[in-house]
């Protein structure tokens, strides 16, 4: 029953276009050849086996379904802006309901601006924080004496003695290439300073990618570093960086290399080594699991060593709630820190932690931010999407064999997700879904034909990494000769194409 409601609730979120494989502007004429194509490709009639017959004809209705409200205009028109909540009579004004197709279209086109405007701003990938410090050291620390002198009753003085802001937005130059722009402005007891950084990501292959940043600001100078990233083995990955630092006392060169392997499916060992202004040696080792979150660090270096444990546990309820606590011990002293996190709302959560040092005091840590409404669907979705790749096995062969007799379109190898990410390198391997059997399955008269929407929809697709942006990578075969392509997730894509051509070495 549980899986039979993710079903219908993943369905309900099934983009229509998606699911024929069709433009937002398709004829009538392009809508018939798909539906066909695909009543032809998923009839129930065609398996016999009942697991397969029973998926076969859930995705033939869906199918049926997609097809009913984007051939009638005055449903794809509600559809078009409110999705398929504008089709059902409960909950909707029917004033709605009665205006003309041409009125919905121009809301629809109004919305369809603001959607513009949010894929913009999620290509671009703007992040910013704001921090303020507070000093009430009077409430905890008075010399009444000295308020009794001050005029007013003598109010503890409260104060904000510090201030930091930054931000970042990234811009996508080509498939490979990306340009981030970030800056900061920072206080502190009436001095301040800023900076600006400019960096250049290029991804060099699956395995690795490497960047070069250049830097300027009011106190330490201009800045130039290089850092690369390269996967050595499926468990194993090393990050190497290194900087110089112009600044007014001459040139402050710096060098990290680190390493890190998977010891099993929910730990990790890292091993770092940094040589610069703050040297120092670092091992660590993280786990993570559904239910928790384990640290034990331990750094060997100038000015600071030290050794720190952390444990979160997390709940398994609707709030998402954790419990967290460590230790941290050193040349600077030692310090304690107990708190929790919980979701307050869909799109916003709120920690709290209290920090106990020695001899640093104690600290009150209040953190709010924003979160995207992220729904995962990763085993309903992986089993949707094994089912589809067995409905679509027998269509594959027949379409290979057709391809093969004229040397036309064959799929070697598609893969779909996230490549390669310069924050979560550890969770690499769960990103790239194989999609090769339903690409074939799409090939027609030796032509792929996709269309500009996310490709998360298709039949036989799932999304890997939901939020992330993503790629389609393709190694395909046409007339004898291989070729490849990379495409966003939202561009449209048709092959086969004479650029795609990979040229042989002579």
């Amino acid at each position: 029953m549980a899986a039979s409601l993710d079903d219908d609730f993943e369905f309900n979120n099934q983009d229509y276009y998606s699911l024929l494989n069709v433009r937002k502007e398709a004829t009538l004429e392009e809508l018939k050849a798909s539906y066909r194509r695909l009543c032809m490709l998923y009839h129930p009639d065609k398996h016999r086996d009942p697991e397969l017959k029973g998926q076969a004809e859930q995705l033939f209705n869906q199918v049926h379904q997609a097809y009913e409200v984007l051939s009638d205009a005055h449903s794809r028109a509600i559809y078009d802006i409110f999705g398929k909540k504008g089709l059902e009579v409960e909950g909707w004004e029917v004033v709605e309901r009665k205006r003309t197709p041409a009125e919905i279209r121009e809301e629809y086109e109004r919305l369809q601006r603001e959607r513009e405007e949010r894929r913009l701003q999620q290509r671009t990938n703007p992040k910013g924080t704001i921090s303020v410090g507070v000093d009430a050291t009077d409430l905890f620390d008075r010399y009444d004496e000295d308020f009794e002198e001050m005029p007013g009753g003598g109010f503890p003085h409260i104060e904000i003695n510090k201030m930091h802001i930054s931000q970042s937005i990234e811009a996508p130059l080509t498939n490979s290439d990306t340009a981030v722009l970030s800056g900061s402005l920072s206080t502190h007891n009436g001095n301040g300073g800023g900076n600006i950084n400019m960096t250049v990501r290029r991804v060099t292959s699956a395995k690795g990618w490497g960047e070069l940043e250049f830097g300027a600001g009011d106190i330490l100078g201009p800045l130039l570093g290089l850092k690369v990233f390269r996967n050595i083995t499926p468990r194993c990955f090393l990050t190497a960086q290194c900087g110089l630092q112009f600044s007014p006392r001459g040139l402050r060169p710096s060098c990290s290399l680190m390493t890190a392997r998977h010891l099993d499916q929910n730990t990790m060992g890292y091993l770092q080594w940094r040589w610069g202004p703050n040297s120092a040696m670092t091992t660590s080792l993280v786990r993570d699991t559904k239910s928790s979150h384990f640290t034990l660090a331990l750094q060997l270096g100038v000015p600071h060593s030290y050794l720190m444990m952390s444990y979160q546990y997390k709940f398994q309820d609707e709030d998402q709630t954790k419990v967290k606590g460590s230790v941290k011990t050193g040349w600077f002293g030692t310090v304690v820190e107990y708190g929790a996190e919980r979701k307050i709302s869909r799109h916003s959560v709120l920690s709290a932690t209290v920090s106990i040092g020695v001899p640093q005091g104690v600290t009150l840590k209040i953190k709010y931010w924003p979160t995207q409404n992220m729904i995962s669907f990763s085993c309903v979705s992986l089993h949707n999407y094994l089912m589809y790749v067995l409905l679509m096995q027998e269509s594959v062969r027949r379409i290979i064999e057709a391809e093969e007799s004229k040397m036309g379109l064959i799929i070697l190898n598609a893969w779909y997700g996230k490549f390669v990410s310069d924050t979560s390198q550890k969770q690499e391997k769960a990103k790239v879904i194989d999609v090769t059997v339903p690409l074939q399955c799409l090939v027609k008269d030796s032509k792929l034909i996709l269309t500009e929407s996310s490709k998360a929809g298709l039949p036989g697709f799932y999304d890997p990494c939901v939020g992330e942006e993503k790629s389609l990578k393709l190694l395909y075969q046409f007339r004898g000769v291989m070729h490849q392509v990379i495409s966003a997730d939202i561009e449209s894509l048709r092959i086969p194409k004479q650029s795609h051509r990979i040229e042989s070495e002579s």
